[in-house]
């Protein structure tokens, strides 16, 4: 039986207006170049791999993937904190059983609201060689592996009897609408391609439907979206890049537009090395990556760089903006197995960034 995606997500329903049919508030943002990228140092970094990190909303929370010692399998899912965003990260602590398991978990994704995890594992139970599983968070948001629930398989509609990796979340700022891309080698794939499955009306997340213009001959698997659905970044292998492994970048004007041709993020995020799996936080200022550039501490390192919001002023000038993380309030919770759907119509509404 398909778990109830209900029961793990408990969505936003988004304070809104109405504008008229096809009238959308969101605008195409305007961002300065980004920064010379910082390794994130010991003891997240180890001479070990340590890579495919998140970070919570507050930016005082980091989950990674490493498989150092201490752990239960090859890769395992560890947990970092730091009191403020100026102090260092504190030692990191395995997630534990049954989060990590004798198998390869790895790549976690939260969800909009943080209170699901997704990530990739080999472990048995599943429906091929590698799924997507989640996890609820128990209580409040701790950052201990003990505050989350037994992880679920999100079922064989969206997972197969090949490999789906790389969970990313997103959920469209003008309906809340719940997508889940990920990579994926099954049939019709040309190595790993981007793959999209959207939450039904029933709750369940549905089969995956290939995004080709994210998507090459080559490997394709992490994505990340934008807080407003407009800008998405790839990890990709593809021709054209500066290293193996590199970060593709994507744009559209409006939610309804196509993705553009990827282009490559260029130096200095990528190097001649391999840079990818990216997170980027919800102002779109701080991007968080692997890298196995010169200057780290062993294999993969977690490294990020930041770049400048560019407002537009009443008078036309451009100017920076500092960094807003406010949150939108939830205000309509759904109950366990439900899927609230808004009391109005929400065409025309922006998360504010």
């Amino acid at each position: 039986m398909r778990p109830r995606v209900g029961w793990f997500v408990l969505l936003f329903c988004l304070l809104a207006w109405y504008t008229g049919p096809g009238i959308s508030q969101c605008k195409a943002q305007t961002f300065g170049p980004w920064s010379e990228p910082v390794n994130v140092a010991y003891p997240i970094n180890t001479e070990f791999n340590d890579t495919y990190a998140i970070l919570s909303r507050d930016g005082l929370t980091m989950y990674f993937t490493s498989d150092r010692p201490g752990g239960l399998g090859g890769d395992d899912l560890w947990v970092a904190k730091r009191e403020s965003l100026s102090d260092p990260w504190q030692v990191p602590t395995n997630m534990g059983a049954p989060i990590n398991t004798a198998a390869n978990d790895s790549l976690p994704m939260l969800s909009s609201d943080e209170h699901v995890m997704f990530f990739h594992s080999t472990r048995g139970g599943g429906c091929g060689a590698g799924d997507i599983w989640m996890t609820r968070r128990h209580g409040g948001l701790g950052a201990a592996g003990k505050d989350w629930g037994p992880p679920v398989n999100v079922g064989c509609v969206l997972n197969t009897g090949f490999t789906e990796i790389a969970p990313a979340f997103f959920e469209n700022p003008e309906t809340g609408e719940v997508t889940l891309f990920y990579g994926s080698n099954r049939p019709g794939s040309e190595d790993f391609d981007v793959y999209a499955s959207a939450v039904g009306e029933d709750g369940y997340f549905g089969p995956g439907e290939r995004v080709p213009e994210l998507s090459s001959p080559k490997r394709d698997t992490r994505t990340f979206f934008r807080k407003d659905g407009l800008e998405a970044f790839v990890t990709s292998d593809r021709d054209g890049g500066l290293g193996g492994i590199d970060i593709w970048v994507s744009t559209r004007k409006t939610l309804s537009d196509l993705w553009s041709t990827p282009e490559n993020i260029g130096s200095p995020v990528n190097s001649t090395f391999d840079d990818g799996s990216p997170w980027l936080s919800r102002d779109g200022t701080t991007l968080y990556f692997f890298s196995t550039r010169d200057g780290g501490h062993g294999k993969r390192d977690i490294w990020y760089t930041t770049r400048v919001k560019i407002e537009e002023n009443s008078a036309g000038n451009l100017s920076h903006e500092s960094p807003n993380r406010s949150e939108p309030t939830s205000k309509f919770v759904g109950e366990v197995g439900q899927v609230r759907k808004p009391p109005m119509p929400i065409v025309g509404h922006c998360w504010t960034l």
